[in-house]
């Protein structure tokens, strides 16, 4: 019988079956946990891509922290579809937390529990000892850009005249203008409350020369010791020996100047002797009254006087104090972000000092320009110009004080940059306005010394340091600069001398000590000694600049070189650049060069195009008029804000 069963084939086909099934519905379980498992990891994908989104929109339109995170995860479990909410967690990283700023980052995990175990889990990438399987995964959502704005703004005497097409001076204009567009910047950083600093404005009001602040006299990017080989180009210390004097003396100690002898204040002796010890200095006789009695002020070992006062007790003043403006870095410096170190003494910024200007007149009866103090020697015009000796001889006779563009502080006369200031709050925005109108006009133009410290305002590193680093994304940095004329230096004799000595004279100034022009941020072009062939105006120029025309139009080509090359450093650096030329003159040879040069310095447009040639994107350069400038700025805002659509 046993035999029998065992030889019997009839029910080999169902035991075959039987043994089958074992893999058969394996398979079936794991392609159902399978499916299910796409399917659920793809909802969770899906809801969190989407409340990615929402939420940014929320947080734009000012959600707080806590409403925000609650809106995400309320969005995120009503979107999970088949998902039961209770096998999924979500952790919400707000912008003002998220490395760089800027971005909304949602992370969400889901736990699949497998309905087949424990094969499934095994084949499904689990192990024996567990019975879920998780999935990790993250979207991050960018918000709108933050901006850091820098407004590079003309201040040159020329921004005085009315504006074509209005009845109202281009000023005045240029200053509702920008503050229009402050206004429409801040009510989008408003909104965005989630982000620290979303939209930043700079203000560096420009015109012979740029104003650093005179709060930062002692910052480490100055040069306080007169190491700068364009420190002491104008003086000569050597007249100062102590062959002079004894007791108040200069001496050079590898490389410094340094005050010694007795005779120096206790704040200056032995300290090296710069163009701040000229400010702290120099005294000026501020009254002289008579007085009935002559008095000794000095006896010998005898006791017998040995000098007598001479009727007058005179009280003494400062001549002058640092106004803050700051000389051009030279060549290639002077066009670039490079950070100021002691290390490359060329890389420190220098206070302006205007010298003092030679007493005599030419042959025209013509005076010099800048002559403020009375000389104390009786070299010729240059060697009268740059005798230090006279800036510590007090005199007898009443002398006036000297404010900005006035005595040493000649062609400084800006109010002081204003750094990144955050304008999404009330404050932050009304000081940018306040500064705004705080500008006045006056002076030259050099366009290149503004935008350079424009740049320099939107830097993460020294001077200015409130911009964020060049390497974080999500943040625009931008240069809006302004002109209505072209850059500009005067030789002596093309402008009219100043009152410095009594006269004011029509017909230029002398220029006896043939310094070829006027003081300014980069000083003379031919100045008494610097280290280098001739003067900054054309360090860094090419051939077609000769070297030896001392004339302003010839100056003017080598500002616009150096503005060219600038435009170009700046934009490989990644900044965006606008430009406006207010009130040009395409018919005047220099406007027109200036105009070409503004277009050319400018940006290309991410999101417009050019109305001649759709196919190419619109070049950020607007040509403005009086009657024009404000719906310019409006469109230099609304560009602004494409820059920060949600992405």
């Amino acid at each position: 019988m046993i035999r029998k069963f065992g030889n019997d084939r009839r029910g080999n086909y169902a035991l075959m079956m039987v043994l089958a099934m074992v893999p058969l519905m394996g398979g079936l379980a794991i392609g159902i946990d399978y499916t299910e498992m796409v399917r659920q990891r793809q909802n969770a994908l899906n809801a969190l891509d989407a409340a990615g989104i929402a939420t940014a929109q929320q947080i734009v339109a000012g959600a707080t922290d806590t409403a925000a995170k609650a809106y995400a995860k309320n969005f995120f479990e009503a979107n999970l579809a088949h998902v039961d909410p209770a096998n999924t967690t979500l952790t919400v990283t707000l912008p003002n937390n998220n490395t760089g700023g800027g971005t909304l980052k949602l992370c969400g995990t889901l736990t699949y529990k497998p309905y087949f175990q424990p094969a499934a889990r095994i084949l499904l990438g689990g192990s024996p000892d567990t019975t879920d399987i998780a999935f990790n995964t993250c979207s991050e959502v960018r918000l709108k850009n933050t901006l850091e704005v820098a407004l590079v703004l003309d201040n040159s005497g020329s921004m005085t005249e009315t504006g074509k097409g209005s009845n109202k001076v281009r000023f005045d204009l240029l200053k509702s203008a920008a503050k229009q567009l402050v206004d429409q910047l801040a009510g989008e950083a408003q909104q965005m409350r989630q982000i620290a600093n979303p939209v930043q404005f700079s203000l560096v009001p420009f015109a012979a020369s740029v104003n650093v602040g005179s709060g930062n006299a002692s910052a480490a990017w100055m040069d306080t010791t007169g190491i700068s080989p364009i420190h002491h180009e104008n003086f000569d210390w050597t007249t100062m020996s102590s062959s002079y004097s004894s007791t108040k003396y200069a001496q050079k100690i590898n490389g410094v100047w340094y005050a010694k002898g007795s005779g120096w204040d206790v704040s200056q002796k032995d300290k090296p002797l710069t163009r701040f010890s000229l400010y702290n200095q120099m005294q000026r006789v501020v009254s002289a009254t008579y007085v009935a009695q002559f008095k000794c002020t000095a006896t010998y070992s005898n006791g017998s006087c040995r000098t007598w006062q001479d009727g007058y007790n005179y009280t003494y003043g400062s001549v002058a104090a640092w106004g803050g403006c700051v000389e051009s870095r030279p060549y290639p410096y002077n066009i670039q972000d490079t950070a100021a170190s002691t290390g490359t003494p060329e890389t420190l910024f220098v206070p302006m000092f205007a010298p003092d200007e030679t007493d005599n007149t030419d042959s025209s009866s013509r005076p010099a320009n800048n002559n403020w103090d009375t000389d104390s020697s009786s070299g010729t015009d240059a060697e009268r110009q740059r005798y230090m000796p006279k800036y510590f001889n007090v005199g007898t006779t009443v002398t006036p004080a000297y404010g900005m563009n006035a005595g040493p502080n000649t062609s400084c006369s800006t109010t002081a940059i204003t750094p990144l200031t955050d304008v999404s709050t009330t404050a932050g925005a009304s000081s940018v306005k306040t500064a705004i109108d705080a500008m006045n006009a006056s002076g030259a133009t050099n366009v290149p010394e503004g935008m350079a410290w424009g740049w320099r305002t939107l830097s993460s590193g020294a001077p200015f340091t409130d911009g964020r680093p060049e390497s974080e994304k999500g943040n625009d940095k931008v240069l809006i600069v302004l002109t209505d004329g072209a850059n500009t230096y005067y030789t002596p004799t093309s402008v009219t001398a100043q009152t410095y000595s009594g006269t004011n004279w029509a017909s230029g100034g002398n220029d006896l000590a043939g310094a070829k022009a006027i003081y300014s941020a980069l000083g003379y072009v031919k100045p008494y000694s610097n280290g280098y062939s001739y003067g900054r105006m054309f360090l860094g120029t090419s051939s077609s600049i000769s070297k030896t025309d001392y004339s302003n139009s010839n100056y003017t080509k080598a500002m616009n070189e150096h503005f060219a090359t600038l435009c170009s450093n700046a934009k490989t650096a990644g900044v965006i650049v606008m430009t406006i030329a207010l009130d040009l003159d395409s018919k005047n040879t220099a406007e027109k060069a200036q105009m070409d040069a503004l277009k050319a310095c400018s940006s290309d447009s991410r999101f417009s195009k050019d109305p001649t040639d759709p196919s190419k994107p619109m070049k950020l350069f607007w040509n403005s008029t009086g009657a024009s400038l404000s719906d310019d700025f409006k469109a230099i805002g609304n560009e602004l804000s494409n820059l920060r659509i949600v992405s």
